[in-house]
């Protein structure tokens, strides 16, 4: 809709500008990355993020991992002859949450983080265990999603996340013979920051000035975003900003429409003084 704007004004942009539209910015990031491996680069990216009209300057980095509780089945008539694997899952949960706390500790936090309430979450996202309810269930499993701070190393997470687990299980005697068993899945995102003192930065904080009459504020966002991959690996400058949305990831997700012309207002200003502009379909 940007681009469509110059486009009414007979104007294009005087450089190339790809747009993008990838798939699994919600599991991997893989699809963004796959273009940057391709060698699709540019001088900045701004990706439309609902930011609530903010310039995002920092991002966690995000894990996932499996962990499988396996138990001993017993009828629940004798069930303290068996192992309940469920609540040996609640016991390496409990351990992990004990590492959130410890994270989120002030001598813990990036610079970027500070004051804010609890930046770093473990989210206990999956759950599954049993066989009938009659039954002390044999297996457990369950997967949770941990964000950590930029400028640590997704090895580094792996290593505190298999301590603990290998930790608490050590304490609890059924599963001495049967460790639990951690798998990491799907996101491997180290966190990154952005600096705002960048030209698009700049550039962008000085086109929302104009449009709305006061500078922006900055999101320090405790989730993650394609905007890693460009910081870290391509070298391009890149942001988030966005609309504001309400209730995100939620039964009635919405974006606000009034907030999105604006959006698209800043971004259309945003082409045509970053890339310059020239007659449309200029040869």
């Amino acid at each position: 809709m940007a681009y469509k704007a110059l486009q009414t004004m007979g104007l294009q942009p005087a450089a190339p500008v790809y747009l993008q539209t990838v798939i699994e910015e919600e599991c991997t990031g893989n699809g963004a990355l796959a273009c940057l491996a391709r060698g699709y680069t540019a001088d900045a990216a701004v990706i439309t993020e609902p930011t609530g009209k903010q310039l995002m300057t920092a991002q966690l980095g995000v894990m996932w991992f499996r962990v499988t509780v396996r138990g001993k089945p017993a009828h629940v008539a004798v069930a303290s002859e068996g192992v309940n694997a469920i609540e040996g899952a609640f016991d390496l949960v409990r351990a992990l949450k004990v590492l959130e706390e410890s994270w989120n500790q002030d001598d813990q936090r990036h610079e970027m983080y500070e004051g804010m309430r609890h930046p770093v979450n473990f989210n206990l996202g999956v759950i599954h265990g049993g066989e009938w309810p009659s039954s002390v269930p044999t297996e457990c499993t369950f997967q949770m999603r941990v964000g950590f701070f930029p400028g640590i190393k997704p090895a580094t997470v792996w290593a505190e996340i298999e301590k603990t687990i290998r930790e608490a299980a050590a304490k609890h005697p059924s599963m001495k013979d049967s460790p639990p068993v951690v798998q990491f899945i799907g996101f491997q995102a180290e966190g990154c920051t952005v600096d705002p003192n960048e030209a698009m930065m700049e550039l962008l904080a000085d086109i929302h000035q104009r449009v709305f009459g006061e500078a922006p504020n900055h999101r320090i966002s405790t989730a993650t975003t394609d905007a890693r991959f460009f910081n870290l690996y391509g070298k391009i400058p890149a942001t988030c900003y966005g609309p504001t949305a309400s209730t995100v990831h939620g039964i009635d997700e919405c974006v606000s429409l009034e907030s999105l012309k604006e959006v698209t207002r800043v971004l259309a200003l945003f082409l045509a003084e970053w890339c310059g502009t020239e007659p449309l379909n200029q040869a």
